[in-house]
């Protein structure tokens, strides 16, 4: 057992020192689009670039009406929105046509220059059915790009809420640094504290795994994608064969940074406080719903890569508290730079989240329910054949055939 705490110790406390370490000298150069510097006109080859926004939409009456009408309120001069309503069964369709024959004026929180923009256009396509070889979404956003003429595309969800120079300034970021593909990170809207743990550890394990600042490098491996705002040249997207070649991809998201990064195209990714925002989940119970979906796409539907991962996440988030509790003397000194380590991470995600440092006490609550969604996703799609998305199975063989 001695020698066991002083090599899981130092396992423990080189993954994630080396993570601090690596972090603290590459987060400064993530851009913050949200500050003064970029609050600036989007002017290329003497026009602006239209942008084309494109809303799938299945059953998202509650939120679809909010997340669009913040769309029409941008300050950005030459845009439209393409909401696509997937086979819904809710009100979501019929909010959708409203608004596109009457938008309404936005309320006073808008800005003077927003409203001598005049009205974005605003269309509504409406799918009844869903071909074979299909996801539903890729289906959604693949017509909607069909009918686009956007010299840029972005990709959002029905659920997220912009505000009026977001768009604007994540442009001037795009075009100054001749990015490709741009990737704005939202802020989480969360109201309880099962989110703020969740979330808490999703962050950690995001920067852990994905590490943001090595995007921008085009010899590293990392790429990035996010649903709430995936913006991407429209020439890269067709080269890299729309998504059409993503039409299978639970994450499709992700996915889409990962073909553009691999094909040598400019990728960037940027905070922007609370540029746009999006309520997740509603507590933690409700993340595990949210991601039993995909995560075991996430992991290739390999049950046994599902299985490793596992263990590695348990190892690696719940064994320095445990070592801590369980070596002695001077045993516990590696286990306490892995948990100081972490909580560096925490801290320094506090600087760019709500999530306060403090939730780092509650990392092995959340490391348990993580650990669990992994296993349950696994589970569930095995036992069902598959996925059920918003009501919809999705094959287990034909998902794996379509994985990039």
């Amino acid at each position: 057992m001695h020698y066991f705490h002083w090599i899981a110790g130092t396992i423990l406390a080189l993954a994630w020192f080396s993570r601090i370490v690596d972090a603290a000298m590459g987060m400064p150069s993530v851009a913050d689009v949200s500050k003064p510097e970029w609050d600036r006109d989007v002017v290329a080859a003497g026009d602006s670039q239209r942008v084309s926004i494109i809303v799938p939409a299945r059953n998202e009456e509650e939120d679809i009406e909010s997340s669009l009408r913040t769309l029409l309120a941008l300050d950005y001069d030459n845009y439209e929105v393409i909401a696509v309503n997937d086979r819904s069964t809710d009100r979501t369709g019929e909010i959708m046509e409203r608004m596109a024959r009457n938008p309404q004026l936005p309320g006073p929180h808008f800005s003077q220059r927003t409203r001598a923009m005049g009205r974005p256009l605003l269309r509504v396509i409406h799918h009844r059915e869903l071909p074979a070889g299909w996801l539903g979404k890729t289906h959604a956003m693949w017509t909607a790009t069909n009918q686009a003429n956007g010299d840029w595309l972005l990709f959002t969800d029905a659920d997220v809420l912009f505000k009026p120079d977001s768009v604007r300034r994540a442009l001037a970021y795009a075009e100054a640094e001749r990015a490709d593909h741009l990737v704005l990170f939202p802020q989480m809207i969360m109201k309880r504290p099962g989110e703020y743990m969740m979330i808490a550890f999703f962050q950690t394990m995001f920067v852990f795994a994905h590490r943001p600042w090595k995007v921008a490098d085009p010899k590293a491996r990392d790429h990035i994608g996010v649903g709430a705002f995936n913006l991407i040249r429209r020439s890269v997207y067709e080269a890299v064969g729309t998504y059409e070649a993503l039409r299978m991809e639970v994450v499709d998201d992700m996915k889409l940074g990962k073909v553009v990064k691999n094909a040598g195209f400019a990728q960037r990714n940027v905070f922007g406080s609370d540029l746009i925002s999006i309520r997740w989940a509603h507590g933690a119970m409700g993340m595990v719903d949210n991601l039993t979906k995909n995560s075991f796409a996430v992991l290739s539907f390999q049950w046994w890569r599902t299985l490793i991962s596992a263990f590695g996440l348990a190892f690696l988030n719940l064994m320095p508290f445990l070592g801590v509790l369980l070596a002695h003397g001077w045993e516990r000194l590696p286990y306490a730079l892995a948990l100081v380590s972490m909580f560096l991470i925490y801290l320094g995600m506090s600087w760019h989240s709500p999530v306060p440092a403090y939730y780092f006490a509650l990392h092995p609550v959340s490391t348990v329910l993580f650990v669990y969604i992994l296993l349950r996703s696994m589970f569930h799609t095995l036992w069902n054949g598959g996925i059920i998305w918003r009501g919809t199975k999705y094959p287990l063989e034909e998902l794996r055939k379509g994985m990039v």
